[in-house]
């Protein structure tokens, strides 16, 4: 294996399904190319660290100019089945939605410092049979609040939001799980001090256009969480790709790969 490092959504993958993940990252194939949602994601996502960098800011200008260009990137076989009125629909949803993210910040924490915007992790993962593997991540928010506690935040953008299912979901929630032990792993602080959160960036919501609401992981959890990361390292290096056929179909349609030469 010549990889060094893994993500949380490599691993996310792997656990999906393991040939995906080999086809994805080992044999470097294009699997998904990203959309009108992933543009209108990095949109909102860049007006939210921009404007904790900058506060005259004009978020509405910066939106439009992000959403646009990030539309431009996409595959052009993805941009023709995207209508201008779609594209006009999330432009209008994301000029109501850019001016509250930080406010809706502001009102959860109160008195706060910005500690750190995409902040890197690249932590080793001695886990993992003493090999140098690393954990690898970026975290979208890191703030500190006048009791001394570190706030680990994710923008996630979606529609009208998540149902209790996915809020609770270990899958999903095991990033934060990763982002908080190894965020405290590289600047040497209690966990106890660290607390995690999504908060949702909610595209079609008629009102709580942004909700944050907290993610425990205690030791448990985390141990969980720590033990699966190391069986996906252990397969990936000794080149077990299984597939996994209940994943074939995905909450968004079937997987990219589902009947081409690469997966029959």
């Amino acid at each position: 294996m010549s990889r060094k490092h893994i993500s949380y959504s490599e691993f996310k993958i792997w656990n999906e399904c393991p040939h995906k993940h080999k086809l994805t990252y080992i044999d470097g194939l294009a699997g998904f190319e990203g959309n009108h949602y992933t543009a209108f994601g990095t949109a909102i996502h860049s007006v939210c660290e921009q404007s904790l960098l900058n506060e005259d800011l004009d978020v509405a200008s910066h939106f439009k100019e992000v959403f646009l260009e990030e539309l431009k990137k996409l595959p052009e076989h993805v941009k023709s089945q995207i209508t201008s009125k779609t594209v006009s629909d999330m432009r209008d949803q994301g000029l109501i939605l850019a001016p509250l993210a930080i406010p809706a910040l502001k009102e959860h924490f109160k008195d706060f410092e910005v500690s750190s915007v995409e902040e890197m992790l690249y932590e080793p993962i001695p886990e993992f049979d003493g090999k140098e593997f690393k954990f690898k991540g970026y975290i979208d928010l890191v703030v500190k609040t006048t009791d001394g506690k570190y706030h680990v935040i994710d923008w996630k953008t979606c529609s009208w939001g998540w149902n209790q299912k996915r809020k609770s979901d270990a899958m999903t929630t095991y990033q934060l799980t990763f982002y908080k032990y190894y965020f405290a792993k590289k600047h040497g602080i209690d966990p106890k001090n660290i607390e995690t959160y999504f908060a949702l960036l909610k595209r079609t919501a008629k009102s709580d256009n942004v909700e944050i609401f907290r993610v425990t992981s205690g030791e448990r959890k985390t141990q969980n969480a720590l033990n699966l990361l190391k069986k996906a390292l252990h397969n990936i290096s000794e080149g077990k790709h299984l597939k996994n056929k209940s994943s074939c179909e995905t909450p968004f349609g079937m997987c990219e790969f589902w009947k081409t030469e690469h997966c029959q």
